[in-house]
């Protein structure tokens, strides 16, 4: 029995519309902050608070990373937001992987024009200096998007050689 376990974490990176939206949410925040102290307002104060909570939300939903497990022929995808909260993403059978390989493979030529009905991206968006950019089409109609490296790669290919393509 082939029972292999891998960890990888991936640090999804943020875009010019998240940064820009933190910016948007925190210059208010202290605006109000300050007029609430130099007026003495109280409602301004109530205002800066709720700005406050907003930001929190913002920051979570915008400081993104994965964590890949694999595990007894499973793939297991957690979401973890701010490094404080973790969320169960998915789950992927490794025996219904169709095939995965690089964004810029050959091999992927054929799954070009086929209608996906989901595609997920859990990725960084690009490949990284030890991560490479996979695409994993799975169960016929599913896109998958990860970051792996060759340790991750090398323990899934154990398993299904011939849907594993590292060219």
């Amino acid at each position: 029995m082939n029972e292999s376990y891998k960890e990888l974490l991936v640090k999804k990176e943020r875009g010019f519309m998240q940064n820009f939206l933190r910016v948007i949410c925190v210059v208010p925040t202290i605006l109000f902050l300050m007029l609430s102290f130099l007026t003495g307002n109280i409602f301004l104060f109530i205002f800066t608070i709720i700005c406050g909570v907003v930001d929190y939300f913002v920051y979570l939903l915008t400081d993104i990373e994965y964590e890949y497990l694999y595990l007894d022929k499973e793939i297991s995808v957690d979401k973890i937001m701010a490094k404080t909260r973790r969320k169960k993403a998915a789950t992927i059978n490794i025996g219904k992987i169709e095939i995965a390989a690089p964004a810029n493979s050959h091999q992927l030529d054929s799954y070009k024009n086929r209608q996906i009905k989901k595609t997920v991206d859990y990725s960084a968006g690009h490949d990284l200096p030890d991560q490479k950019l996979y695409i994993v089409y799975y169960e016929g109609n599913q896109k998958y998007m990860f970051n792996f490296d060759d340790d991750f790669v090398k323990a899934i290919r154990g398993i299904i050689p011939r849907k594993i393509f590292t060219d």
